[in-house]
């Protein structure tokens, strides 16, 4: 799979994640009533993130919303704040990807920084798909634990005879509805992710070599060179004979054997 192609397949999976993850978290499906050994059929409940409805044999239905927060359960209200940070963070991520496509091209951006931007966007859908992924997976978690206890405190040690109808709960629609949608907010991310490794630009390492170039007058010693420009003064420039430096004018004040051969 190409980078392009990788690329645009985590950002369509990224994008029914989202959708999922809304339609999730709006839906009053989270839990239904459950209707093994129940006597009472002609009224139907079921609850949401938001609110509770009742649903009877004639169609007609009516819903009440939570006029409360802080008598609700505290984790229901974890759950809810799962949902909007899922959500949030998919919205944002949607919004650097859609920036971060290798096939769009925005001013004189390279793709070092597309790059960047694929990578941040895969990981905030990553965390995004986690979210919802553990929001809808805490609120299983509370629907098993309260039907078992309803189970228990339904039947007596007496024959198993049943004493009381209390109204237990089971998963409703939204529940897989998340998981699916988190899911698939999970992959598009790591599709991201891995498209991030073709888009980043290949780093190559040459070995420096140096090379300086001589002026007009050049001193020569044995442990190196030293290249003058020719523009400073006379006094200044040195010549070296045999590993020893004198200036110009010393040699012209001061004559050697040399001057008369």
């Amino acid at each position: 799979m190409s980078t392009a192609t990788c690329q645009v397949v985590g950002f369509l999976l990224s994008i029914l994640g989202l959708a999922g993850c809304i339609a999730a978290t709006v839906m009053d499906m989270w839990s239904t009533q459950d209707l093994y050994d129940n006597p009472v059929t002609a009224v139907f409940q079921y609850e949401g993130l938001w609110r509770s409805c009742v649903q009877q044999s004639s169609g007609f239905t009516q819903c009440r919303p939570y006029f409360t927060i802080l008598g609700l359960p505290a984790m229901l209200q974890a759950v809810r704040a799962l949902m909007i940070v899922g959500i949030v963070l998919s919205v944002i991520g949607l919004l650097v990807a859609i920036f971060a496509l290798k096939c769009i091209r925005i001013g004189n951006m390279d793709d070092s920084a597309k790059a960047k931007m694929t990578l941040t966007s895969g990981i905030m859908f990553i965390i995004s798909g986690l979210c919802a992924i553990a929001g809808v997976s805490v609120f299983a978690n509370m629907l098993v634990t309260n039907f078992w206890m309803s189970t228990a405190n339904m039947y007596t040690s007496m024959g198993g005879m049943v004493q009381t109808v209390q109204t237990r709960y089971t998963f409703g629609a939204a529940l897989f509805v998340g998981w699916v949608a988190g899911g698939l907010t999970l992959i598009g991310g790591v599709l991201m992710c891995i498209a991030c490794r073709g888009l980043a630009p290949e780093e190559t390492n040459y070995k420096a070599v140096s090379y300086h170039t001589s002026g007009h007058n050049v001193a020569y010693r044995p442990g190196g060179f030293k290249a003058s420009t020719g523009f400073e003064s006379n006094t200044k420039t040195k010549k070296i004979y045999d590993g020893g430096a004198r200036t110009e004018d010393e040699g012209q004040s001061h004559p050697s054997k040399y001057d008369y051969v």
